[in-house]
């Protein structure tokens, strides 16, 4: 018999994940150890662009994961900025999740919430990790440069999972969206908010410093802007310069995934012609393999992992199956006698 096959609706995958932020960030700790053992295979992403709209892009990201979670699948993904003009999220995405043994799809997913959960998920456990033996205490000042939904994803990951700070500060190109931010971080508690008009006023007012921007090529290119030594949460991957890639600590979720397609540590290793500027992985520094140093900026470029989906998708599968509200497609499979007998 084929496996069954559902549709699991964003709503669906909201409820799941809603208020679950630590397990959520525990599922993903989980999958970078995996992934650092050797548990998961995850091939390069492919990149689908447009010559006549080349600020936009869809992305497969197929892989495998073992260990307790055991499935494969994809993540096809687009990313079209005109959208926020019209009032549509910049991104929108579908997960399938494969079974293990038969490899027939079992479910597709409405991917853009899993998506942002595991991108927020994987920066807060990155700040916890990276911010130890910086200083006497968590960074207490940070600051967004691109105030979108991932940034809110972030915000909301960081403050669940034990983060509170004296000083939120915003920057984002669209003033519209910079006060959109800051209304939600003054709902969500945050005590002091304050508006930057430049990229350079925010980083030289952070501590911690999260990019969750759309840039394609970089726009932060001055390494004295990080003479204080941050903690820099390089989410979106092409907003600095190799100059400041250089003069920093760099950590990776994965090196041979993070340095292709232009991203900063790309350019800073096109530059350099060798990779002696990253001190290591996530992983490497989880498992102790790794110190960064305390003496430079710290900057965390993470390429986003399918294995990170994956995790994070097939939980929410086990849970709408745990409660018994799995959409299944009657007859999905039709065809399934190899000599047409039936």
């Amino acid at each position: 018999m084929a496996p069954a096959f559902a549709v699991i609706s964003g709503a669906q995958v909201n409820e799941v994940l809603r208020g679950r932020e630590k397990h959520v960030l525990e599922l993903i700790e989980a999958a970078y150890r995996w992934h650092g053992e050797g548990a998961t295979i995850n091939p390069p992403s492919y990149f689908l662009r447009f010559p006549e709209d080349p600020s936009s892009r869809i992305i497969a990201l197929p892989a495998s994961i073992g260990g307790d979670i055991g499935v494969h699948g994809v993540k096809w993904i687009s990313s079209f900025p005109a959208n926020v003009a019209a009032s549509l999220p910049r991104a929108s995405a579908v997960l399938i999740l494969n079974d293990r043994e038969t490899g027939y799809p079992i479910a597709c997913l409405e991917s853009s919430i899993v998506s942002a959960v595991r991108t927020a998920a994987s920066a807060a456990l990155a700040a916890d990790w990276l911010s130890r033996g910086r200083g006497p205490g968590r960074p207490a000042r940070v600051g967004f440069v691109g105030t979108g939904l991932i940034a809110r994803y972030i915000h909301t990951y960081l403050t669940a999972t034990g983060w509170s700070f004296d000083e939120v500060g915003v920057h984002d190109l669209s003033a519209d969206s910079a006060t959109g931010f800051r209304e939600y971080a003054l709902d969500a508690g945050d005590g002091a908010v304050r508006v930057h008009d430049s990229a350079e006023s925010l980083i030289r007012s952070s501590d911690l410093v999260v990019f969750a921007t759309v840039a394609g090529t970089p726009h932060v290119t001055d390494p004295t802007w990080f003479d204080h030594n941050p903690l820099v949460l390089h989410v979106s991957l092409r907003d600095l310069s190799p100059e400041v890639i250089l003069a920093s600590a760099n950590v990776v979720d994965d090196v041979e995934h993070c340095l292709k397609a232009n991203t900063s540590p790309h350019l800073a290793e096109q530059l350099t012609g060798n990779r002696a500027f990253l001190s290591g992985t996530l992983h490497d520094v989880m498992t102790g393999a790794v110190t960064p140093p305390a003496d430079r900026p710290l900057v965390f470029s993470p390429f986003g992992l399918g294995v990170l989906d994956l995790a994070v998708g097939k939980h929410v599968y086990d849970e709408v199956s745990r409660a018994g509200e799995l959409a299944v497609v009657p007859d999905f499979f039709h065809d399934l006698d190899r000599y047409g007998k039936r």
